[in-house]
């Protein structure tokens, strides 16, 4: 009996032990103890710009807008920000970062405008019958339940 309540007592100890644990990052956390390094990032990050605009050079300007003629190129960029950022110890993407990005897309994607779809509603003789056919359809579809329900003495 005096063994229970011993266990009873050691309980919360273990559970604030094992808490404490789990907090400190024993579960696989990795908590981040570095400081953002700003102006290293900042002062590495033009180099990823300047490679990407060397790679977007070899691709004709007039095909700047799609994405399959550059995607290696972008990818390279991203990997290259994403990395200069952790280097600094900062996280990513961050207000700065995607500021510098942001920059990088005005220099380049600014003329790349998505064309919004106009939609129109089909001339009137199509529009008719494709409200038309579902409505015949139905009408006939209620007309020949009806008929067969009178003639259950063929069925």
């Amino acid at each position: 009996m005096e063994a229970q309540g011993s266990r009873r007592r050691q309980l919360p100890v273990l559970l604030l032990w094992v808490n404490g644990l789990m907090t400190l990052g024993f579960a696989g956390a990795r908590q981040q103890t570095e400081l953002c390094n700003e102006s290293l990032m900042l002062e590495k990050l033009p180099a990823c710009g300047k490679s990407f605009e060397d790679m977007m050079k070899k691709v004709d300007s007039k095909k700047w807008c799609n994405l399959t003629e550059f995607i290696m190129y972008y990818d390279n960029f991203t990997q290259c920000t994403e990395r200069e950022a952790n280097n600094a110890s900062c996280f990513w993407p961050n207000p700065l970062a995607e500021g510098f990005i942001t920059g990088i897309h005005k220099q380049f994607f600014s003329n790349c405008t998505s064309e919004k779809v106009h939609w129109e509603d089909p001339p009137d003789e199509i529009l008719i019958t494709l409200i038309l056919i579902p409505v015949m359809l139905t009408c006939a579809m209620i007309t020949l339940v009806v008929w067969c329900s009178k003639r259950s003495d063929i069925l």
